[in-house]
């Protein structure tokens, strides 16, 4: 029998077949949507450890950002040897890493070093997944020309397995027994199967032209040879997880005695509504075609209204302006997520569009590390003011790249 065109074997690369139509990116999206839950579960948790572990806020926040020390050589080293060794061999570890990681730390109990293990090793896997695992769905979606619904299929990917992934943790965690346990058993129990689906999607990467030159070479991403990159790009980035981090891993516990018993159940509420708008947010970006540097601005706006909401949640705690602050926020998020993926596939050629998705992410993830800042000056500034001033900061990125998008 004759395969049809849509389902015969890729018969440059043994071993793998596509799947038909469009949808041969989906397998690779669900491995990226596993590697986003184990990466963000552990965001309602950090009330489950204040209450129950007896941590500190800072404490907590550390822990929050201990992955971007994982992230961080995932998606600068993993995105470039993508580009020699191909997309399917590291994104295929990605999902093993995140699984290890939730093993870790479902071991950790209230052991603040093992914990901080298995937070890094969660970041390894999504430092991995988003720079190899995006670049892959473009190049999927590219090979039957959907290349420009590359980014937003990358970015829901993420944005659904940061979504369910918490929210799945903060209801175990709130109603379940042996909440330091199951909320990351979940996860391995569906992250096995899920990992294992990219295993026969065809590879993307022509390895007959793949570089010849030193291996060291390959890791230095040429960020100067791409000026938009640095007047476009850069200033929208740190935005991203900057307004996931405030509106989901901050905000709930500035407003937690407003919801006594129940504060792990509401963080993982404030990350449902953060997440759900940022989705909407990418899919009108998508809808509207603000995939672009009008995007990124959009999405700078939000975050700067977003803060000065938070800024006032701040000032008057209450369920309903945090709730109006994440949704906010969340757009910011989605906004920022989308346009700075697609700039970065508009910029990049093929030969560096892994390692810049990973200077992206690298820069997106900073925000991570913002609550951890906050928590530490909120000992002499209130957090209204550091709202305010977070606000002013992201104005300031906007007429950057108004400014740049002008003289383009």
């Amino acid at each position: 029998m004759t395969a049809t065109a849509d389902t015969r074997p890729d018969e440059s690369r043994p071993g793998t077949t596509r799947a038909p139509g469009s949808a041969r990116w989906l397998p690779v999206g669900l491995a990226l949507f596993t590697v986003a839950w184990g990466g963000n579960q552990f965001t309602p948790l950090m009330v489950m450890y204040r209450e129950l572990g007896g941590f500190s806020t800072a404490v907590v926040d550390i822990l929050l950002g201990a992955y971007v020390l994982g992230i961080v050589p995932g998606m600068l080293v993993g995105g470039p040897l993508s580009d020699r060794l191909g997309r399917k061999p590291l994104m295929l570890a990605a999902p093993p890493l995140a699984i290890l990681g939730s093993l870790v730390l479902a071991l950790g109990g209230d052991a603040v070093p093992v914990l901080f293990l298995g937070r890094v090793l969660a970041g390894l896997a999504l430092g991995i997944a988003m720079a190899v695992g995006s670049t892959w769905i473009s190049e999927l979606s590219s090979l039957r020309g959907g290349a420009g619904s590359g980014a937003s299929r990358a970015a829901m990917s993420l944005t659904l397995g940061f979504l369910l992934g918490p929210v799945a943790a903060g209801l175990l965690a709130q109603w379940a027994p042996w909440p330091e346990v199951l909320s990351y058993g979940v996860h391995v129990v569906v992250g096995i199967p899920l990992g294992l689906v990219a295993l026969r999607t065809v590879e993307t990467l022509d390895r007959r032209q793949a570089p010849t030159r030193r291996l060291r070479d390959d890791l230095r991403i040429p960020v100067g040879e791409h000026r938009e990159f640095a007047t476009v790009v850069a200033p929208v980035a740190p935005w991203v997880f900057t307004c996931a981090g405030v509106a989901y891993a901050v905000l709930p516990s500035l407003v937690a005695d407003a919801v006594p018993g129940y504060a792990i159940a509401f963080a993982a509420v404030m990350t449902a509504v953060t997440l759900v708008a940022g989705f909407v947010a990418q899919t009108v970006a998508k809808r509207l075609g603000l995939t672009d540097a009008r995007g990124g601005m959009l999405g700078q706006a939000f975050a700067a209204a977003g803060m000065v909401l938070a800024a006032v949640t701040a000032t008057t705690p209450g369920v309903a302006l945090a709730l109006a602050a994440a949704a906010v926020l969340g757009v910011g998020y989605g906004f920022a997520l989308v346009s700075g993926l697609a700039e970065v596939q508009r910029i990049a050629p093929s030969r560096h569009l892994a390692g810049l998705t990973a200077v992206f992410y690298t820069l997106a993830y900073l925000g991570f590390v913002v609550p951890a800042v906050l928590a530490v000056l909120a000992a002499v500034v209130p957090y209204a003011a550091l709202f305010v001033g977070l606000a002013v900061i992201a104005l300031g990125c906007l007429a950057v790249v108004a400014r740049a998008r002008r003289h383009a």
